[in-house]
C-alpha cells in the first residue's frame, strides 16, 4: 500500500509531485477556492485519488459536499439515491460515502456484496433520525390498509417497513401510482412533514405524514426570500420541497436538487438563488460559470463532518464499515426497487394551486396513544 503517512490530523505538504497530480483539477474549483486554500487541499486530493485506485474504491459525493470533495475526489456526484444506484453498477469493491449515514446504508442495501465506508459515523441526519421502524409499524396499525411511501432520506429499518420509497423528484408521481395500485385515495407519506404538505398541494390524494423535518430547510422563511429579492432585484428563486410550503410559495420554481440543477443549466438565469444547503450552490456554479449565484448559507452540520482528511483516513484504515442486517436490507431493497420500477414521467414540480394541507400530522406519542385507546 502506498505510504501516505498516518498523521491524519496534520497538514500534508504541498510538493511539486502533489502539484503535478492535482493542477489539472484546480480550474474546476478556482471560482470557489482561493489558491492559498487550494494548496492545503491538494495534498489530500492527490493522496485520496492515488489510494482509491489501489484500494479498488469509488467515492460517492453528494450535492451538499464542499467543492474540493465534490469536484476533485468524487467519482459519482448527485443526490443520495442516484449515487447509490451508480455505485451498484460499478465493479469497484469499496464504496466511500461522502454524505451522511442513511446514504451509506442505502448504498449497502443496493450493494450488499461491497464494502461501504463512511468517514465519520456521527454524520447523521435530523430527518432520518426523526422516525424508526417501530414508528412505522405503529402507523400501519393505526391506518390499516393504507400504503406507506417513505422518503429515501431514512434509515434502512424504516425503508424495510415501507411499501415503496420516493425522492423529492418523483414524490407526487409515486404517491399517485401507489394509491392507484392499491385502489385507495389515502397514503402515509413519511417522514418529512414539509415534503408531504407540498405533495398534498399537488394531488387530490389524502396525505398522512410524520412530524419530521430537515434542520437545514426548515430554517428558511418567506421573509428570507423577500429580503433576497429586495437585495438582488430580478433574482430567480429556486427552492427545495423540504422547505415549508410558505417558502415555496415565494419561489419561482420548486423541485429536487437535480431539478434545481437542471433548471439552472437549461434556463441560464442571470442571477439565481438556491434555497437549500449552501454547498449545493457552489457545486452547481462549477458547471454554470456564466450564472451569478446569490448564496444563502444554511449549512448542514452533519454533511460538513465529511472532510478530505476523513476520506483519506477511511481509505487507509477501512473504517468505518456500514453494515445492514440482511433481513432488513432485503425488505428495504424491495421498497427502493419498487420505486425504481416506476417509470418517471417527469420530475415533480411544486406549486400551490391546491392547499398545502395534510389530513394528519403524526408523531410517536400521538400514534402510540391512539393505539392504546383503540386497544
Amino acid at each position: 500500500m502506498p505510504a501516505f503517512g498516518n498523521e491524519f490530523e496534520n497538514d500534508l505538504p504541498y510538493t511539486e509531485e502533489v502539484k503535478a497530480k492535482t493542477e489539472h483539477l484546480y480550474p474546476l474549483v478556482q471560482r470557489q477556492i482561493p489558491r492559498i486554500e487550494w494548496e492545503m487541499h491538494a495534498p489530500y486530493i492527490a493522496a485520496i485519488n492515488d489510494l482509491k485506485k489501489h484500494m479498488d474504491a469509488v467515492i460517492l459525493a453528494h450535492n451538499y459536499m464542499t467543492p474540493e470533495i465534490f469536484a476533485c475526489v468524487g467519482d459519482f456526484r448527485g443526490d443520495s439515491l442516484a449515487l447509490a444506484m451508480e455505485a451498484a453498477k460499478t465493479e469497484a469493491s469499496v464504496i466511500v460515502q461522502a454524505g451522511v449515514h442513511f446514504m451509506a446504508e442505502t448504498s449497502k442495501v443496493l450493494s450488499p456484496e461491497k464494502t461501504v465506508l463512511i468517514p465519520d459515523m456521527k454524520a447523521g441526519c435530523s430527518l432520518a433520525s426523526s422516525i424508526t421502524g417501530d414508528d412505522v409499524r405503529l402507523l400501519k396499525q393505526k391506518y390499516p390498509g393504507t400504503p406507506v411511501v417513505t422518503y429515501v432520506n431514512t434509515t434502512a429499518d424504516v425503508k424495510a417497513e415501507t411499501d415503496i420509497c420516493c425522492t423529492s423528484s418523483n414524490a407526487v408521481q409515486i404517491v399517485e401510482h401507489i394509491c392507484a395500485e392499491w385502489g385507495t385515495d389515502q397514503v402515509i407519506l413519511i417522514p418529512d412533514q414539509y415534503l408531504a404538505k407540498n405533495v398534498a398541494a399537488m394531488t387530490k390524494i389524502k396525505v398522512i405524514t410524520w412530524a419530521g423535518s430537515c434542520e437545514v430547510h426548515e430554517r428558511f422563511t418567506p421573509e428570507d426570500i423577500r429580503e433576497m429579492r429586495a437585495g438582488n432585484p430580478g433574482v430567480i428563486v429556486l427552492a427545495h420541497p423540504e422547505c415549508p410550503p410558505e417558502v415555496l410559495a415565494e419561489a419561482d420554481f420548486a423541485g429536487s436538487t437535480s431539478g434545481m440543477s437542471n433548471y439552472v443549466k437549461e434556463k441560464q438565469p442571470n442571477n439565481v438563488v438556491l434555497i437549500t444547503e449552501c454547498s449545493m450552490s457552489d457545486n452547481v456554479a462549477l458547471e454554470n460559470p456564466d450564472v451569478n449565484f446569490v448564496r444563502p448559507c444554511n449549512l448542514c452540520p452533519h454533511m460538513k463532518r465529511i472532510t478530505l482528511p476523513g476520506i483519506l483516513r477511511a481509505l487507509q484504515t477501512m473504517e468505518h464499515k456500514v453494515e445492514v442486517d440482511p433481513v432488513i436490507a432485503a425488505k428495504a431493497r424491495k421498497a427502493v426497487q419498487a420505486m425504481i420500477d416506476v417509470k418517471l414521467e417527469k420530475q415533480s414540480e411544486y406549486s400551490h394551486i391546491g392547499k398545502p394541507e395534510v389530513i394528519a400530522l403524526e408523531d410517536r406519542e400521538l400514534a402510540g396513544r391512539a393505539l392504546e385507546i383503540s386497544a
